[in-house]
């Protein structure tokens, strides 16, 4: 049953944040018969490709944010880095989600892993370091080799170095500007998987099955849906991404990324308040995307279906595979009946950025990637 205070078909949302996330939830709001207004400051943003209006200015422009607000029934983000004061600042007006709290504490790896630390959640060792003399205090409580982080605006494998001696440290930390930063413990990893998990403002919750991640040179490289783990720790997976939510009274769509180490022991990595990378595969093997259930937890609508249909391989398309400003052979991967390619508009193809991905999807796991590799092994040759 609807409730009589959602928002139907033919409102505007608003998204801050015009990237391929933000493109394929314009995708999804319009085939549902919404309209869309972007906020970004990129005059080729491709969400703003599709969206109905685009305006072209900083998260932090009051004006603009003035305009979203006048015009929009309710507003969403699709990156965690947009200015959490931006978030709070539109909630005066309107519904916002997810809030500007909960992406305050997400989107700063300090606030984030003290939340995790706090509530019980298990996570590898760390060690917070807000001035040089901190760091070899950190360095003896995880121990080395570890991760240096910074604590704000990094991602896809930004913003991070391995240390190996407590000079390394010294020195990392010196060229990240001495800004605040978390060390991590390197912890021995079995696989990498992640939950894309979505929440309604009433509690309601919706889990996908847990995805097996692997990362080339800190990006996501392969999804591999299900995950190749048993039925038991797919259940613990998705039991601590569903007290996370809760715990933060969050609403939208959320990834919790987790560590299963050699020990067999599951970690808490980090939090993504938005649609996540690992979950593109729903666009293409699930009743419901990720970013359908973005709209539908954005509007007040019952959460659609999150089972997988079929098993799935998803596969990143980084600008590395764009030569002299020409694209890949397409052929490759269109001539496959069961492959999907998705292509986000970007105009300038560079070396580590994502443009697109492709999803190959089929009965039999094995051959579903076997397929995978062959395609992004030949879109690889030139």
């Amino acid at each position: 049953m609807i409730a009589p205070d959602v928002i139907l078909p033919n409102a505007t949302l608003g998204i801050l944040g015009g990237g391929q996330l933000g493109r394929m939830f314009v995708v999804a709001a319009r085939t549902m018969g919404y309209h869309v207004t972007v906020l970004d400051p990129d005059p080729h943003s491709p969400a703003a490709q599709l969206a109905n209006r685009h305006i072209c200015a900083d998260y932090a422009d009051q004006s603009a944010l003035d305009k979203l607000a006048a015009t929009c029934a309710a507003i969403t983000t699709e990156f965690e880095n947009v200015p959490a004061t931006a978030l709070e600042y539109l909630a005066k007006f309107l519904p916002v989600k997810p809030s500007g709290a909960v992406v305050a504490i997400i989107q700063d790896r300090i606030r984030e892993k003290n939340f995790l630390q706090s509530n019980g959640f298990k996570t590898a060792r760390f060690a917070l370091i807000e001035n040089p003399q901190q760091v070899a205090t950190a360095v003896q409580h995880t121990g080395l080799p570890a991760l240096l982080k910074l604590s704000r605006f990094g991602y896809d494998g930004k913003g991070q170095k391995m240390v190996h001696t407590l000079r390394e440290a010294q020195q990392a930390y010196h060229d990240f500007g001495a800004q605040p930063a978390v060390l991590e413990e390197l912890v021995a990893i079995k696989m990498e998987i992640s939950i894309i998990i979505v929440r309604s403002a009433d509690g309601s919750m919706a889990a996908y099955p847990p995805s097996e991640n692997v990362h080339r040179n800190g990006i996501l490289d392969i999804g591999i849906v299900p995950a190749r783990i048993s039925s038991v720790l797919a259940e613990v997976a998705t039991q601590v991404a569903r007290s996370i939510a809760d715990m933060l009274q969050y609403c939208g769509v959320m990834a919790v990324e987790f560590f299963l180490t050699q020990a067999g022991e599951l970690l808490v990595n980090e939090i993504a308040p938005r649609p996540h990378n690992s979950g593109h595969y729903t666009l293409d093997a699930c009743t419901t995307s990720q970013f359908e259930q973005q709209v539908r937890s954005l509007c007040g609508l019952p959460l659609g279906e999150v089972a997988v249909c079929q098993p799935s391989v998803m596969v990143n398309i980084l600008g590395d595979l764009w030569h002299e400003k020409n694209m890949p052979d397409w052929t490759k991967v269109l001539r496959h009946p069961h492959v999907k390619l998705h292509l986000y508009g970007k105009q300038e193809a560079r070396a580590g950025r994502k443009m697109g991905h492709y999803t190959c999807v089929g009965e039999n796991m094995k051959d579903v990637l076997t397929l995978a590799l062959k395609i992004q092994n030949e879109l690889g040759k030139h």
